[in-house]
């Protein structure tokens, strides 16, 4: 396996393959030409990113041979190297061993970077199974469909219902969002699409004295513990308090008063809207008059309907007849009513009266008209009654997407950003959310977003500092605000949610790290499954991937109750896109899974490297990747 990256996301899926699944892995960084090719030399930065490597890493000079093997190359099972090139080029990837390699997972930051590694690798190894980071979406699925016909061509003979040159474009934001838009909204369900079907899974509160309800299968047990998970809480290391995976029917029957992750729902998925569409009616047609305009128009509309009925009762007309009398009157564009019954004269002068009064209210109407179109493509600020929403800092790659995400849920939200070019700032526009352009840091800025009534805070900016400063500074103001917070270093991040909830030991503090979400998916995409999400269960995760069930012989020719290892992996779905027969997508407990059969699978890391046949390793004493946090 061959990793190309330098951030945390590339560290993490790095350990994920040779720590969980076992495997060979390859790290290729870049290095900066005018810097010396020795550990010494290393920038702080990577100091820090390979400083936690297990002592099972093996450390490489830039040529790529392992330290400590032996003379013709061959590789202890389970090693990682570490090669450092400029770039990623021919020769790297060479060096690196793409020839040979099973798997390449491209994570840099730049999509224009991974790409060209991408096209460069397929044309050094048709057969070579790719798995790119890209953020841009629909660039990405013209990609996946170029390079797999790029893979057919170079290797006409090989079969392609078994050709091992997948492509796999994910991105990382993508995977995180929904993670961080749950951990904002106490109840928010978590939605995943596998396929044809989308997952909902809920939060359900404990329940003194009884045991959570399962719904169509218990996900998960949260903590037992009373206090917000942080350091060791809530992850593996937590023992039978901490949160249980997979539970059986026996250990979530016996866990009473405990809050539970359950399967509420699989639907199938509908046909998805053109987003374009949808941006198109973000116009606030409804609001383009105030509520005081509103009510005067109501007023006056009212008032020509009462003359106009008045006029056909007085004189007799037909009431279109008297209407259209009426408006004459009012606009003084009728023949004076000389010679004509007092009530009639009567009704003319009533109606020029509203004629008179109603000038200023068209005035007013063409005014706030105007001004609404003027303003529609600017940024909104804050309404002052706002309560009850979520203020978001940062508007970057995942500051934008988790805007996108809650909106869809139809979740008030106020960005806070200090660039006004950032990517994200177009979007919130679009979406007409109330923005505020400033410094989180400087005073009056998230009182601008009215942080006193808000209901939650996501600091998702990438400097820790600013995150924790905000923090800080909203618990000042309002003592039981949910605080979500996107921190790099371990340490720090321990430390600071101790002493938060320490502080405020009633308000609610979650930590969440884009690339430990987002590592999972990354890694059993290089695996060769197809991984549809990731559930966040405080300081783990739980992926949900589709499996073939011919493949695997701990599933086939066996019903769905026989299949499921409690802990590890649990079948909960017929893949909508497979071919094999069942009822529908949901699957009864005595289903027979056949060859034919494709199944959403939920498993947790080392439960799916073990149904992968890498079998995790069992090893408690290594340091526990789900507890860590970091940028994406």
């Amino acid at each position: 396996m061959i990793v190309c990256g330098d951030d945390a996301l590339s560290h993490r899926l790095a350990r994920e393959l040779h720590e969980v699944y076992g495997e060979q892995v390859t790290l290729l960084v870049p290095a900066r030409p005018d810097e010396p090719r020795t550990p010494a030399g290393r920038t702080g930065r990577a100091l820090a990113l390979f400083g936690r490597v297990t002592a099972a890493v093996t450390r490489t000079s830039g040529t790529g041979a392992a330290a400590g093997t032996p003379g013709d190359g061959a590789e202890p099972t389970g090693t990682l190297r570490i090669v450092e090139s400029a770039e990623a080029d021919d020769r790297a990837l060479t060096d690196a061993g793409v020839e040979r390699a099973a798997a390449l997972a491209l994570v840099h930051e730049d999509d224009e970077t991974n790409i060209r590694a991408a096209l460069t690798a397929r044309r050094l190894n048709p057969r070579l199974r790719l798995v790119i980071r890209l953020y841009n979406r629909k660039l990405g699925q013209h990609l996946e469909t170029l390079l797999d016909q790029a893979a057919a061509v170079a290797e006409p003979g090989l079969d392609p219902e078994k050709l091992d040159a997948a492509t796999t474009v994910l991105s990382d934001v993508d995977t995180a969002a929904p993670g961080l838009a749950a951990a904002a909204v106490a109840g928010t369900s978590k939605v995943v699409q596998a396929g044809g079907l989308l997952l909902h899974a809920v939060d359900r509160p404990p329940v003194a004295g009884q045991a959570p309800d399962p719904g169509l299968c218990t996900l998960a047990l949260l903590s037992a513990t009373a206090g917000d998970p942080a350091g060791c809480e809530g992850s593996e290391r937590s023992g039978d308090a901490g949160p249980r995976l997979l539970p059986d029917d026996r250990t979530v029957a016996a866990a009473t008063g405990r809050a539970a992750v359950t399967l509420e729902a699989v639907t199938p998925a509908g046909p998805a809207l053109p987003a374009a569409r949808l941006a198109a009616s973000a116009l606030p047609v409804a609001s383009l008059f105030s509520r005081r305009l509103r009510w005067s128009l109501a007023g006056a509309f009212g008032a020509v309907l009462a003359l106009a009925l008045a006029s056909t009762f007085t004189t007799g007309d037909h009431p279109l007849h008297a209407a259209y009398l009426t408006l004459l009157d009012i606009f003084a564009i009728g023949d004076p009513a000389v010679g004509e019954p007092t009530g009639r004269q009567v009704l003319q002068i009533l109606a020029g009266f509203v004629g008179l009064l109603l000038l200023p209210v068209i005035v007013a109407a063409l005014l706030e008209g105007l001004g609404t179109f003027r303003t529609a493509t600017a940024l909104r600020r804050p309404p002052r009654g706002l309560s009850g929403h979520v203020v978001l800092l940062g508007l970057g790659k995942v500051g934008t997407r988790v805007l996108a995400r809650l909106r869809r849920l139809n979740i008030p939200v106020v960005c806070v950003e200090s660039d006004p070019e950032a990517r994200g700032v177009a979007v919130a526009r679009r979406l007409r959310v109330p923005t505020v352009i400033g410094d989180v840091t400087e005073e009056g800025v998230l009182e601008a977003a009215r942080i006193h009534r808000a209901h939650a805070l996501l600091a998702l900016t990438s400097v820790d500092i600013t995150n924790l400063e905000a923090a800080l500074s909203a618990r000042a103001v309002t003592p039981d605000l949910r605080v979500v917070l996107r921190l790099y270093d371990d340490d720090f991040a321990t430390a600071v949610f101790r002493t938060l909830r320490t502080a405020h030991p009633r308000a609610l503090t979650r930590s969440r790290s884009v690339s430990h979400l987002a590592a999972p998916a990354f890694a059993g995409a290089m695996m060769g499954r197809q991984v549809l999400g990731a559930v966040p269960v405080e300081r783990r995760v739980l992926l949900f991937a589709a499996v073939d069930v011919a493949d695997h012989p701990l599933l086939d020719g066996r019903t769905v109750a026989e299949a499921f290892r409690p802990g590890a992996w649990r079948v909960i779905a017929l893949d909508g896109q497979g071919g094999g027969s069942g009822q529908g997508w949901r699957l009864r407990p005595d289903r027979l899974l056949a060859a034919g059969d494709r199944v959403v699978v939920a498993a947790t890391r080392r439960g799916l490297a073990e149904l992968l046949g890498r079998g995790g390793r069992d090893d408690h004493g290594a340091a526990d990747n789900s507890v860590r946090t970091g940028r994406g």
